[in-house]
């Protein structure tokens, strides 16, 4: 971009994080003219945000990068817990559970936010888009039309623009959107991607390391020749110079400090909880770590940004392209900040070890019962709920083709359950309809899944379905 030059688009997307490439890559997908701006000259290079969770599995998955993510990343290990150079026993760091047809994702999966952040990449790349680096924003103004914003590169245009520039948001800043929060540990944390001699530790486990300074973990980062280090200090500050790491490491574990043959990244982390007072102002939103900041206590930070992405994606979507009313963007504060706020909470009590990691952390039961978009019930679900898997094809017994695979897309979706169920819309370009004559998950009814995969309208018949339809852009009689 010329320095002089006023670029146009749809929407300006500030910050190359998890959150601001998922939105991305799913606007790009629905055919919305996006760019996405990254101050830092690369993709950031470290491991902080490594937990996946089910939920986050799922909407990858519909992203359309679910191959790589099973490629390129792992299972938790299992804990295993030192004192004085010996083992003192194992344990298992995150809830377990198989696969079941309505989940089909059944534990957290480990892989390096890097790599997350590079596929996201790759992906967007593959549908078109790109991402402006070493280009900051400096400034920025609204009007009834849209964002007229400020770069190091020059003036952008957009009709709207999402701040997903992590924690010390210059676009929240610069709206006066105050973060309220609290200091979670008032215990500094080292957190580095480290190396280690093969003979000197095992990849098998998640190693936990007892001693008076502080605990310290060193979990092996599926994919790759790394751990990530996480050492707590009660007193003192943390060093992350390379000779700084390998000293700390040679201190409270039983490795030598020559055993460290590489220090890839560090970072000097202060856990905090912290909420923005509003996820909107005019025509900016505000995603992922611009609008909360979790613990990294149970895996939820990097997880519930990528989904506050999903959800405000398909909406503006649906207002850029397919007529919906303005009004539908007021929806994603009402339904996410109620959610951020929920995650933060777990995260902290994780983090202070008054509640364990268990099936909230997962995210597979959050939904948006009762909110502005949800309406009626059916079966054994009610709008707002997650829309589970489940087989698509009556009576094909290898179970082959999935209900994910009918949603996976930026369509909507008509499913009818049972065989007296009516379907009585035509598909075409934003609708896909299905039947199954059972599914287990659903009990019987008419369904209509957003694009996000959370069921939006539920009920008997169609009553009442095509207002409601209206309300979010789609015209469910357009064949």
């Amino acid at each position: 971009m010329k320095l002089n030059s006023v670029k146009e688009t749809a929407v300006l997307i500030v910050g190359a994080g998890p959150s601001g490439l998922a939105l991305a890559c799913d606007l790009a997908r629905r055919g919305v003219r996006a760019q996405v701006v990254e101050q830092a000259p690369a993709l950031f290079p470290g491991s902080r945000g490594k937990g996946i969770q089910p939920r986050t599995r799922e909407v990858l998955d519909d992203l359309g990068v679910g191959d790589a993510v099973r490629t390129h990343g792992g299972q938790a290990p299992t804990g295993l817990t030192w004192e004085g150079g010996e083992r003192l026993g194992t344990y298992e760091m995150f809830r377990r559970a198989a696969p079941t047809e309505a989940e089909p994702y059944g534990e957290p999966w480990l892989m390096p936010q890097w790599r997350t952040q590079e596929i996201l990449l790759a992906r967007l790349r593959e549908l078109g888009g790109e991402v402006l680096f070493a280009t900051a924003l400096t400034g920025l103004a609204q009007d009834d039309d849209g964002v007229t914003a400020q770069l190091t590169t020059g003036r952008i245009r957009a009709s709207y623009l999402v701040a997903a520039d992590g924690g010390r948001s210059t676009v929240r800043r610069a709206l006066g959107i105050p973060m309220e929060g609290e200091t979670v540990d008032p215990a500094p944390a080292l957190v580095a991607d480290v190396r280690i001699a093969e003979a000197a530790l095992d990849r098998l486990n998640w190693h936990i390391f007892v001693g008076e300074a502080g605990y310290t973990t060193l979990c092996p980062l599926p994919g790759t020749a790394d751990f990530q280090l996480v050492a707590q200090f009660k007193h003192g500050a943390p060093d992350t110079a390379s000779d700084g790491v390998r000293k700390l490491i040679a201190a409270r574990t039983h490795l030598a400090a020559d055993d460290v043959t590489e220090v890839r990244w560090a970072s000097d982390f202060r856990p905090r909880a912290a909420l923005a007072d509003r996820f909107r102002a005019g025509r900016v939103f505000l995603v992922g770590d611009a609008a909360h900041i979790h613990s990294p206590a149970g895996g939820q930070g990097l997880n519930t940004s990528v989904q506050d992405a999903y959800n405000l994606g398909w909406k503006l979507g649906q207002v850029l392209l397919h007529g919906a009313p303005a009004a539908l963007l007021d929806s994603y504060e009402q339904e996410r900040r109620p959610v951020a706020a929920d995650m933060l909470g777990l995260s902290t009590r994780i983090h202070r070890g008054e509640q364990e990691r268990g099936a909230a952390a997962q995210q597979l039961v959050l939904g948006y019962r009762g909110g502005p978009l949800s309406h009626g019930r059916a079966g054994l679900l009610e709008a707002g709920d997650r829309a589970p898997d489940g087989r698509a094809d009556d009576g094909r017994a290898d179970g082959s083709r999935r209900l994910f695979d009918v949603y996976r897309g930026p369509h909507f979706t008509l499913l009818a359950v049972g065989a007296e169920t009516p379907l009585p819309y035509p598909e075409h370009a934003l609708l896909r309809t299905h039947r199954v004559d059972a599914c287990e998950a659903y009990g019987t009814g008419l369904f209509l899944v957003r694009p996000d995969g959370y069921v939006g309208w539920a009920g008997e018949d169609d009553h009442g379905l095509v207002a409601y339809a209206d309300r979010l852009g789609l015209d469910l009689k357009s064949a």
